[in-house]
């Protein structure tokens, strides 16, 4: 495969726009804030610092609206303890960025505490597991396995990562019924989660370059749990 230079270049600053808004955004977030003003902010950061365009609708889901995998951002008000996910990436040059991350706005249960470091090994073993030539539905078994060991494997309802590019959803899919392959050049994410219904929900996703030898991770921003 063929690598488009292009395309790197400008996924890696999308990448580095999105750790810029994850960085201001984390000093925004407050109890008391609706899902949606933040959201809001995300889009505006995104838009103002060299974004053309949003890949995707912003997500901000807090507490239990976390459940939700793809969830709207709404008028939910987010309280002290909830974990709030945000599922953001803006368009440079033409390609899309696209990073989750999980904080704790106040000090979280215990159980989601535990649901995040769950889900956190496991994007570490989905990780770990992207290769050229891997098949995707072996990276998905690396992180599901994880979920599932620690007795979450019904909350795990999508696959482990997609293709990124010009359009937010590409080739190759990372699922349990993928038959495709990775290769050298690709961009691909990696993004397990935990939904429980009525509870809350985390999610942790990074976006990576499968190269000759391994991988590069493009988002740099921090995965252990953050409390603001």
């Amino acid at each position: 495969m063929k690598v488009n230079l292009e395309k790197i270049v400008n996924i890696t600053k999308a990448a580095a726009l999105g750790d810029a808004c994850f960085t201001y955004i984390l000093g925004e977030i407050n109890v008391g804030m609706r899902e949606k003003e933040v959201a809001d902010l995300i889009d505006a950061y995104l838009l103002s610092h060299g974004g053309e365009a949003l890949a995707f609708p912003t997500i901000c889901v807090s507490g239990a609206c976390g459940s939700e995998p793809h969830g709207v951002p709404s008028e939910k008000k987010i309280e002290s303890g909830d974990l709030v996910t945000m599922d953001f990436g803006a368009v440079v040059g033409g390609y899309c960025g696209d990073m989750t991350r999980t904080v704790a706005v106040g000090k979280p249960s215990a159980e989601m505490k535990k649901v995040y470091e769950v889900v956190l090994a496991a994007q570490f073993a989905g990780i770990a597991a992207l290769a050229p030539g891997a098949k995707c539905k072996a990276v998905d078994a690396a992180a599901r396995d994880v979920i599932a060991a620690a007795g979450y494997g019904e909350y795990y309802v999508h696959g482990t990562g997609h293709g990124v590019g010009q359009e937010v959803h590409e080739a190759p899919t990372l699922n349990p019924k993928s038959k495709e392959s990775l290769k050298a050049g690709q961009a691909v994410t990696v993004e397990p989660g935990i939904y429980i219904p009525g509870t809350g929900g985390c999610r942790i996703e990074d976006l990576l370059i499968i190269t000759e030898t391994g991988t590069v991770n493009l988002v740099a921003s921090e995965k252990q749990l953050i409390v603001v």
